[in-house]
C-alpha cells in the first residue's frame, strides 16, 4: 500500500470538509455532537492557518487527514486523525501517525481526546500508538478520555 501525504492549504478546505464530514458522520449522529463534522469553510480554512494538516493519499485517492499543533515548546497535540470509513481497518491511521511523528521530530509529549466510550479509537491509540489512557472529562454531552505519550519514557 503506498501513502502520500500533502500538506493542507486553504485551497484545500473543501477537500478537507468533505472528508472530516464523512469520517466523523456516525460520531455526530451518535453523540448529537461532534468537532470535526459539520465545520465551515471559514472555519477549516481558519483551521489550516493554526496547525498543520496533512492530506493522506493512498495511490492517487483522498483517504484521510491528520492534524497537528505545538502547543508549547516540543509539546503537541492530535486534533486530528481521520481515514475515510472505506478506507479503515487498512493500516493507513497507522501509518498516518508514524508520518505525524517525522514531521514533528523534537516531540516530547502528543496529547489527544477521544470520545471515552469508542473503544476502537481506544485500542488504536493504546495498542498501535503507543498513547496512555489519561483522565476522563465531559465536553458538552460527551464524556471524553485524554491520552499521552512521552517520547523519552514510551518510545
Amino acid at each position: 500500500m503506498e501513502l502520500t501525504y500533502r500538506k493542507a492549504t486553504t485551497d484545500d478546505a473543501e477537500l478537507l470538509l468533505d472528508i472530516y464530514n464523512a469520517s466523523f458522520y456516525d460520531d455526530y449522529i451518535r453523540y448529537g455532537e461532534c468537532p470535526g463534522y459539520g465545520k465551515t469553510k471559514a472555519e477549516m480554512e481558519a483551521a489550516i492557518e493554526t496547525s498543520s494538516k496533512y492530506i493522506v493519499l493512498y495511490d492517487t485517492d483522498f483517504v484521510g487527514v491528520i492534524s497537528v499543533i505545538e502547543k508549547e515548546k516540543e509539546m503537541y497535540e492530535l486534533n486530528c486523525l481521520c481515514v475515510l470509513p472505506a478506507y479503515q481497518g487498512m493500516g493507513i491511521g497507522t501509518q498516518a501517525f508514524q508520518y505525524m511523528l517525522t514531521v514533528c521530530p523534537n516531540w516530547k509529549q502528543i496529547t489527544l481526546v477521544t470520545p471515552a466510550d469508542k473503544e476502537q479509537n481506544i485500542n488504536f491509540y493504546t495498542k498501535k500508538c503507543g498513547f496512555h489512557l489519561g483522565r476522563k472529562t465531559m465536553d458538552g454531552n460527551v464524556e471524553i478520555v485524554s491520552f499521552y505519550r512521552n517520547r523519552f519514557t514510551d518510545s
